[in-house]
């Protein structure tokens, strides 16, 4: 590994289920293979997109194994391995060391929340307990809890905590965080609609949903942007806005996943309670990949 974990566009990829709602390894592998073979930069697996929430224990942990065999060095696999419960997380996080993670991506505690001390003594005992890199998630519209920038300080100076993915949507909040950290803790955006805009701000990159069905175009949008063609790099993100936005036109993964069937992979249903899209929902995703020449 480099001094950073990736540089570039890391897909946040989907798990795809069999029609019994089990996880298709075979269609996995061929997502990964995909991917690779279209300039993805890194894989970041059972995350949100990864539908980790209703993975239980063994599956999470077969699907990070899988991933990293399947994937074998071509590029850093990052697993989800974050939780609410401080001890749960540990054991995900030892996990995915001990079967060869490159690092992990760890979400801030969702429901029951925690204080900003509460979250320093979180990160901290899973930085305690693992010896590769580490991935902060930061998107409060899900968790109802926000990493402030001088959080960010205290944890950056753990030599584990080496990231974040942040998706909070302030990027006033995101510059005191910079301006703070400085080269002590690298930042990925959380959300494709900014990655040209974090990117520009000093980011490394970003971990991506609309990767999963453009990896190519996700990669070059922010590769331009990190060797300083920022106008390239705009125009790219200008240029599929229309497309990330009907990604997110109901809650992720529904919209991706049904993305990725309608380009040819076989990627099942999303687990309930996350619903088939509507009709309509359908009819507009269809139209957009149409409008860009995917289908």
């Amino acid at each position: 590994m480099s001094e950073h974990i990736f540089e570039g566009s890391a897909v946040a990829i989907v798990t795809p289920m069999n029609d019994d709602g089990s996880v298709n390894f075979d269609e996995l592998g061929r997502i990964i293979d995909f991917q690779i073979e279209n300039g993805t930069d890194a894989i970041v697996t059972c995350g949100t997109t990864g539908e980790s929430a209703t993975l239980n224990h063994e599956e999470h942990c077969e699907v990070i194994e899988y991933t990293i065999k399947k994937t074998a060095h071509r590029v850093p696999v990052i697993a989800g391995a974050g939780s609410n419960d401080t001890k749960y997380a540990i054991g995900l996080s030892k996990h995915a060391q001990e079967v060869g993670a490159d690092a992990i991506l760890s979400v801030t505690p969702y429901y029951n929340k925690t204080s900003q001390s509460g979250l320093i003594r979180h990160y901290t005992a899973i930085a305690d307990n693992v010896d590769i890199p580490i991935i902060l998630y930061n998107v409060p519209s899900r968790t109802g809890c926000n990493i402030k920038p001088e959080t960010y300080y205290e944890l950056s100076k753990h030599p584990n905590i080496r990231a974040t993915k942040e998706a909070n949507g302030d990027t006033s909040a995101l510059v005191r965080t910079m301006s703070l950290c400085g080269d002590d803790l690298d930042v990925y955006s959380g959300e494709d609609s900014q990655a040209f805009t974090i990117t520009a701000m000093g980011g490394l990159g970003v971990i991506s949903v609309f990767a999963n069905i453009c990896p190519k175009e996700s990669h070059e949008l922010v590769a331009s942007a990190l060797a300083g063609d920022f106008k390239k790099s705009f125009e790219l993100q200008k240029k599929y806005i229309r497309l990330i936005d009907i990604l997110f036109s109901d809650v992720n993964p529904i919209p991706v996943k049904a993305a990725m069937k309608l380009i040819g992979f076989n990627c099942g249903e999303c687990r309930l309670p996350l619903d088939r899209m509507s009709e309509s929902g359908l009819k507009a995703l269809k139209n957009t990949l149409k409008d860009y020449g995917l289908i």
